[in-house]
């Protein structure tokens, strides 16, 4: 006995091709593609190659904030990480300085603050970290009542570095 084929209709034909889309690997990309991409940080730092506390003029203002009362700026001079770029417009969080660096491992970057700070006479109370999210927190002292916090954050490609200059510590 011969047996004939028959070709499926293209109504047929449209129905499964739509049922495998929507339930093969595409259909489960499309619903992962819904999951924010990340946030290429390089925009936020400033274009101005100053670097952090090279400005002659104090701090003169200071800001209230959940860590204590800070200084709105650092005195000239005050220690920085080699190649770092101002990054003030990085978050509206108050803090002294905050500042980026390229390519940098955050490990390294806390060890060499945490030398230069020893180094301007502002001794370690300690150093925390690495935390969940790669950070290190490096806390200092100085002359009195003088503290200092210095966060160091990965971010993508970025290293971030904010410092809250406490109200107590010399301001010149």
């Amino acid at each position: 006995m011969h047996l004939r084929y028959r070709a499926p209709s293209l109504a047929v034909v449209t129905i499964l091709a739509v049922a495998v889309v929507a339930c093969g690997p595409a259909g489960a990309s499309t619903a992962s593609s819904s999951a924010p991409s990340p946030v290429d940080p390089t925009p936020l730092i400033s274009t101005e190659p100053v670097e952090p506390g090279t400005s002659d003029a104090p701090p003169t203002g200071q800001t209230d904030t959940e860590w204590g009362r800070i200084w709105d700026g650092v005195p000239a001079g005050f220690p920085t990480y080699p190649g770092s770029t101002i990054a003030d417009d990085a978050s509206s969080d108050p803090v002294s300085a905050r500042y980026a660096i390229i390519g940098a491992d955050p490990a390294e970057v806390a060890s060499v603050l945490q030398t230069a700070l020893e180094t301007a006479s502002f001794g370690t109370e300690g150093l925390s970290g690495p935390l969940e999210d790669g950070s290190f927190v490096l806390d200092s002292v100085g002359d009195g009542a003088c503290r200092i916090q210095t966060r160091i954050a990965p971010m993508a490609r970025l290293t971030f570095v904010s410092v809250s200059y406490g109200a107590a510590c010399p301001n010149a």
